[in-house]
């Protein structure tokens, strides 16, 4: 019986680390994680530590990695990445988002394996050409991202999309647009944490939470919507995506309905049991010129592809993730 295998890149991150418990969950399925894990005292070797792993690779050896396995291997789920979006070393951000994931695209589209590949949000920049996954070369090109993050994720959908267009490409690929995505294993993130993170502590001790002012006189304070996903919804689709072989191309993955920090800060005291108490404080002047307002991923393209999988309330997603992890011992999926 031949092996199923799945190499996770940036498998011990957030997203990487549910991606890696989902399938681990699979009996008939092995699952190798490639990333770095630093420090004993840092959380992410913890992230993938309750889930059987068939292999543990180096970024700098995945190449003779993915040679030495190529026949048993049937996918290679791509979510490496420098995901800070106030990363300032631009070459180390081309490096990790651009020139890697061109490689394992060429790589894959040689031996003929399949790729899903994490691509981004941000690189719809402030919104204002709207959130539509339109496919077309031109309309990702028109695309106009904040951030260098954003841009390097841009970059490398034109690149998949022009060359699946002259027949260089896996057998499938798939690159998903996450939105604001929160969840277990995240606090390895530090600031880029979801903001359900970032406030439990003082919902957690009874402080009072402090959120962004907004500075458009149409949106009151705490108004600002984002479309916030649970990673489990997100877990769900790369699953599905695993399934179907014949579905390709990018998509953008949300819960496709906005909604404010108020309620997200609410829901996180509902889910604690205690009253919100929230205070807004300045923006920093620095993002004030470049902040957005609204997110909101338009899942028309998703649905179309055949995904029927409903996804998770604001209001049950974090009172899972504070119920079921955040105020635990041990947080950790």
């Amino acid at each position: 019986m031949s092996r199923r295998l799945v190499l996770v890149t940036g498998g011990a991150g957030f997203i990487g680390s549910n991606l890696v418990a989902r399938l681990a969950a699979d009996p008939e399925r092995e699952v190798a994680v490639c990333d770095t894990f630093g420090s004993a005292d840092e959380a992410r070797w913890r992230n993938i530590a309750k889930h059987p792993v068939a292999d543990l690779v180096a970024p700098g050896a995945i190449f003779d990695w993915l040679a030495r396995h190529a026949a048993d291997l049937e996918l290679v789920v791509h979510m490496g990445a420098i995901s800070s979006t106030t990363e300032s070393d631009v070459d180390r951000i081309v490096a990790n988002n651009f020139v890697l994931s061109r490689d394992l695209w060429d790589w894959c589209a040689q031996n003929g394996k399949r790729l899903i590949y994490a691509s981004s949000a941000a690189t719809y920049g402030a919104g204002d050409r709207g959130f539509d996954d339109d496919n077309d070369p031109t309309a990702l090109a028109a695309l106009r991202p904040l951030n260098a993050y954003g841009w390097s994720k841009a970059a490398f959908d034109i690149y998949a999309v022009h060359a699946a267009a002259r027949g260089h490409a896996p057998p499938q690929w798939a690159g998903l647009k996450f939105f604001n995505v929160y969840g277990p294993n995240e606090d390895h993130k530090a600031s880029m944490k979801s903001v359900v993170a970032q406030i439990w502590p003082d919902v957690a001790a009874g402080r009072t939470v402090k959120l962004f002012k907004s500075y458009r006189p149409d949106i009151a304070d705490g108004g600002q919507l984002r479309d916030f996903v649970y990673v489990r919804d997100v877990a769900d689709v790369v699953d599905w995506l695993t399934g179907r072989p014949s579905v390709s191309g990018v998509f953008n993955l949300g819960s496709g309905r906005a909604r404010s920090f108020k309620e997200l800060a609410e829901a996180t005291f509902a889910a604690a049991g205690k009253p919100p108490a929230i205070a807004y404080v300045d923006m920093p002047e620095a993002i004030r010129g470049r902040y957005q307002y609204f997110t909101e991923a338009r899942l028309e393209r998703l649905r179309a592809a055949g995904y029927a999988g409903q996804f998770t309330s604001l209001e049950d997603g974090v009172a899972d993730y504070v119920r079921g992890y955040l105020a635990q011992v041990d947080p950790y999926l």
